[in-house]
């Protein structure tokens, strides 16, 4: 399988259907190529430079485990890189996952902003062109230095915070409702019936601009384009 060199092509090795269709969904909306295995054995056959830009490998994947994979496609001299997501946060586990060769580790339940973010970082890190700001309005956000300033004057946000500015930022006029939100900034498996989107949304508009961010009644909000 080829593409154009100009095109980012991910490969998700993911069993879980849920979050595989997740990362797949928001990962094509951000304009990546994408292609999803559900085994080990399948990822460590596909993950080939030539072939991929970047790997997110789950390290429980059935018939051959994700460190078994590192291992694989490292001895055989693939430097794509390769983000490892999965379920175990003990410092040991992440500790492997590095020494096998991984660039970058996030757990589950995760912030798909953030994936976003790391995945950008490493295809920079590659040489790969990646979009380092957003503008919309007034509002300019620096996605390296991960800041944010309006009309030139620099204000601090926390990295919740950033992260809701910069997933409105990225769909300047276009609605996204609190469901999307909370599963793009605070990750699968978080409290549908939650206020919190509610709360930030207050912190950016108070920070940035009381009519920065529109509320459309029974859909969501959006940045003013």
């Amino acid at each position: 399988m080829r593409w154009g060199r100009d095109v980012n092509r991910v490969l998700i090795a993911e069993d879980e259907p849920r979050i595989a269709a997740f990362l797949e969904k928001g990962l094509r909306a951000a304009g990546y190529v994408t292609t999803v295995v559900t085994s080990g054995v399948d990822a460590a056959g596909y993950a080939r430079s030539d072939d991929f830009d970047l790997m997110i490998l789950d390290l429980g994947l059935p018939g051959q485990d994700g460190l078994a994979v590192l291992t694989q496609v490292r001895a055989r001299g693939e430097r794509l890189p390769v983000i490892v997501l999965t379920a175990r946060d003990g410092v040991r586990d992440r500790v492997a996952g590095l020494d096998q060769g991984a660039d970058d580790y996030l757990t589950k339940p995760f912030s798909f902003e953030e994936l976003l973010a790391r995945v950008r970082a490493r295809l920079r890190d590659q040489g790969q062109a990646a979009t380092t700001t957003l503008a919309v309005g007034p509002i300019q956000l620096d996605l390296v230095r991960r800041t944010v300033s309006v009309d030139g004057t620099e204000v601090e946000l926390t990295a919740r915070e950033f992260l809701l500015a910069e997933t409105l930022a990225r769909h300047p006029g276009q609605v996204l409702s609190r469901e999307q939100l909370l599963d793009r900034v605070w990750g699968l498996g978080h409290d549908p019936g939650s206020n919190v989107v509610d709360v930030y949304i207050g912190y950016l508009r108070r920070k940035l601009g009381a009519d920065v961010i529109q509320t459309v009644r029974g859909m969501g909000y959006r940045f003013a384009a």
